[in-house]
């Protein structure tokens, strides 16, 4: 199985340098290459400030004279990467524009038309600057429309101080715990001169190419089975460059993912990939190859990344940033309560802002790889490094022999206790929270079951007891339920696609249990909990959040 990009060119393939090259690279490099006119100020959108070159000279190097060789509760998952220090939001709808009807080569044309009838949320993001979105409107039709073409000038445009603006948004936004240097996100705003006058002087830190990354502070977080998982926390300086370079290189690398990738993507969310598997298994893709890769994040071979990289940015200072983020150190706290710092040869830490998008990259080619490059016309559905692959019975075994042969020449591997391959006619599988069982109806009609696994319903009780237990009497019953409210909203919104409806009347039960005990303690009551705590009153008085009526969905 050949597995490697099918849409990489070869010329580009076989002319390119070192990565290590291209991270010394002077900006010099990459701008002899670049048509006539071109600066380093970047592309030029809709009137930002700096260089009034068009933005068909600028991004689409419309010049014959362009060189293309220049060129959570649920799951584990939904809480790697994000939940701690918070990964950059979608801050452009890149499916509202017309790009399907643009192959002719005019990528470029009048960013303000809208599409009719292609894709979905017409709405325009809230607080999203109109010259920000126009620049992700543009890289993303030029990089939809010339899959082979690379983008050269890109490092002016992270250190215009509206990118950066809207990257200290973002990570307000997201809050995260500080860095090795102990700066929370909110005291941006109490610098000072406030938030203006720090984002000026990054501003000019970046132009004067003297950033450097500080080191990244190690933390452990729980998992599911038990172990912890490591997790790099950068400084808030750090993230908003992150962000920053994340806005811009977003909706590059949007254009070239595969629809089966999931994790971390604007307009993607876990039910659709639920939804996507539910599809293949009706189209006879019964074998299963149910896939984990082990420690992806942080294995990560950083030459391989490059080369992945190299692909699409031939901006060396732009290459240089994301070098100096894989070959940060880390900063770990000992038992004995030293600091201890050690080199990073290999991953990219989660926690970073800019790491779910480069892990996406890493990966990109085997999505395209799996899902259009094989023979046996397989379907791969992936999110982060859980992934499932569908196959027609008989091809799963030569399936993950491919795909392990495939991860040894990028030097990953599965996870052998968690990757299995099976049928799905025969028996269930878990992916995403989700449990996946071939059931019949009273009918003898047969579907795939899909409703929250038993691990995701002990996850929310886990959390449930956190809230609800003897420590947490003495606070207010508003308070408290608010906060169950919120655990209960996001864990039905999560499993809402499927057929969860038993599920959900049994969770609710457990927590109006839970919650009914709580109150009798808290306010000593006498009388029979059960008679004075009624179902009623739970929701009527108290406020508890109706999970038991919402009725899930089989469609996304």
């Amino acid at each position: 199985m050949k597995m490697n990009h099918k849409r990489a060119s070869k010329t580009s393939s076989q002319s390119q340098p070192s990565p290590c090259l291209w991270a010394k690279a002077s900006e010099a490099s990459h701008l002899s290459n670049s048509p006539a006119g071109a600066t380093s100020d970047g592309v030029v959108v809709g009137g930002m400030v700096g260089n009034d070159i068009e933005i068909s000279r600028e991004i689409c190097g419309g010049e014959a004279g362009a060189s293309t060789g220049a060129t959570s509760l649920a799951t584990d998952k939904g809480a790697g990467t994000v939940a701690e220090v918070g990964a950059a939001d979608s801050s452009v709808d890149l499916w509202d524009t017309i790009t399907h009807e643009e192959r002719d080569g005019s990528a470029c044309i009048q960013t303000t038309r809208r599409s009719e009838g292609d894709g979905d949320g017409r709405e325009k993001r809230i607080g999203t600057p109109e010259k920000l979105r126009k620049l992700q409107i543009a890289l993303y039709r030029k990089a939809k429309a010339e899959p082979k073409w690379r983008f050269y000038s890109l490092y002016g445009e992270i250190c215009r101080e509206e990118v950066l603006m809207e990257a200290v948004r973002q990570v307000v936004a997201n809050q995260g715990a500080p860095g090795v240097d102990g700066m929370q996100p909110m005291e941006i705003a109490r610098k000072p001169g406030g938030t203006i006058q720090w984002v000026k002087e990054l501003s000019e830190e970046l132009r004067a190419k003297k950033y450097r990354t500080a080191a990244i502070k190690r933390a452990w977080i729980p998992k599911g089975d038990g172990k912890k998982r490591p997790l790099g926390i950068p400084t808030v300086k750090d993230r908003v460059v992150q962000t920053a370079l994340m806005l811009v290189l977003m909706p590059i690398y949007e254009a070239d993912f595969h629809e089966h990738s999931y994790a971390y993507r604007p307009k993607r969310r876990a039910a659709q990939a639920m939804e996507a598997i539910k599809q293949e298994l009706w189209k006879g893709k019964t074998e299963i190859v149910d896939a984990d890769l082990s420690a992806y994040f942080d294995n990560i071979p950083h030459r391989a990344l490059m080369r992945q990289l190299v692909k699409r940015i031939a901006d060396g200072s732009v290459l240089a940033l994301i070098k100096q983020w894989l070959k940060a150190p880390v900063v770990e706290q000992g038992k004995d309560g030293k600091r201890r710092m050690h080199g990073n040869r290999c991953g990219t830490p989660q926690g970073g802002v800019i790491s779910p998008l480069l892990a996406n990259i890493y990966l990109s080619d085997l999505d395209h790889g799996v899902n259009d490059g094989t023979a046996q016309k397989a379907a791969m559905v992936r999110y982060a490094d859980d992934f499932v692959i569908l196959c027609a019975p008989g091809q799963s075994g030569a399936m993950r022999e491919r795909l392990e042969n495939w991860l040894q020449r990028r030097e990953l591997k599965l996870n052998e206790t968690k990757t299995r391959v099976l049928d799905g006619r025969q028996e269930g599988f878990e992916f995403l929270g989700w449990e996946v069982t071939p059931r019949q109806t009273k009918g003898g009609r047969s579907y795939y079951h899909m409703e929250p696994s038993q691990k995701s319903r002990s996850r929310l009780m886990d959390r449930v007891r956190e809230v609800l237990n003897k420590k947490t009497q003495w606070k207010a019953s508003g308070e408290v339920i608010d906060e169950i409210n919120s655990v209960m909203q996001g864990w039905s919104g999560y499993f809402r696609y499927g057929h969860g409806k038993t599920v959900f009347n049994r969770m609710h039960d457990l927590i109006s249990e839970r919650l009914r005990t709580w109150l009798w303690k808290k306010h000593s009551k006498s009388e029979a909990k059960y008679k004075h705590y009624t179902r009623h009153r739970l929701r009527k008085q108290y406020g508890l959040y109706p999970m038991n009526l919402i009725i899930p969905t089989a469609t996304v």
